[in-house]
């Protein structure tokens, strides 16, 4: 793809939504060139949100760990799964009563918004998120209910969380034990790739799809964000996946650079 080409594909984004991790940086550790990427969006007009998939934290906490990495307050509105399925269970579930799977930093910021929840049967549906307390009482619980019939939504779908010394199980692989047990999956996921977390990206941004392009190192939840919903998929191969995974995936970005600031001659 020439210059003049990519150029013209990225003319039209006015606003980036960034994964963070293996995107923007790695562990704690910026990618080399991400501040230079952020000040070539403020120079050309344009803006940025994070958005991450990863419900165990808040959004308090990446804003303090991108306050540390010396992140203007302007791109700090950091966008999870959490707070998209919370907005969409405010509007599903008017007045009811949730069961939340997750840990109580996500409780609070839940509660915060609206939300009630209970411990117990009586709950009119379940809210299942990365909880890195679960324990085999309150696994036990959630089968109970969603056996039961109780609606049943997801923040979202990824198997493992990526840590400095590997992986661990992320909620995509309890959907799977909640699977074997109840026989169901989630009614509703609201996390990348799936639309909920795309709504909430607009409602908070002001943008239109044609107008945003969405940025991961991941084909499978990233860039099919992007691809799937009207976006620009764009791929950067600082973290997860290889050219190979592109080779063999369904999914295909509109754009790929090896990092973020890749992008930079091509926006001014």
């Amino acid at each position: 793809m020439t210059y003049e080409e990519i150029r013209e594909k990225l003319s039209h984004v006015r606003c980036f939504l960034l994964d963070m991790d293996g995107t923007f940086y790695l562990g704690d550790q910026l990618i080399e060139g991400s501040l230079d990427f952020l000040d070539a969006l403020e120079r050309t007009g344009r803006t940025a949100r994070f958005l991450t998939n990863n419900s165990s934290k808040s959004a308090q906490v990446y804003r303090q760990k991108l306050e540390k990495m010396q992140v203007k307050d302007m791109y700090r509105d950091v966008i999870t799964s959490g707070h998209a399925a919370a907005r969409y269970c405010l509007n599903t579930f008017p007045e009811k009563k949730g069961f939340l799977m997750g840990n109580d930093m996500l409780r609070q910021e839940l509660e915060s918004t609206g939300l009630v929840f209970t411990s117990g049967m009586d709950a009119d549906y379940v809210l299942a998120a990365f909880d890195t307390t679960l324990n085999y009482e309150k696994l036990c619980l959630v089968c109970d209910l969603i056996r039961e019939g109780k609606p049943y939504i997801a923040t979202h779908p990824d198997y493992n969380c990526p840590t400095e010394t590997g992986f661990v199980p992320d909620l995509g692989a309890m959907m799977a034990l909640i699977k074997a047990s109840t026989g169901r999956d989630a009614d509703v996921i609201i996390g990348k790739p799936h639309r909920g977390i795309v709504d909430e990206a607009l409602f908070r941004t002001g943008f239109a799809p044609h107008e945003m392009a969405m940025v991961g190192d991941r084909l499978y939840t990233d860039v099919a964000t992007g691809v799937n919903h009207g976006m620009t998929g764009i791929l950067v191969l600082s973290g997860e996946a290889t050219m190979e995974d592109v080779a063999q995936s369904d999914v295909k970005p509109h754009l790929i650079f090896d990092k973020l600031a890749d992008m930079i001659p091509y926006l001014e």
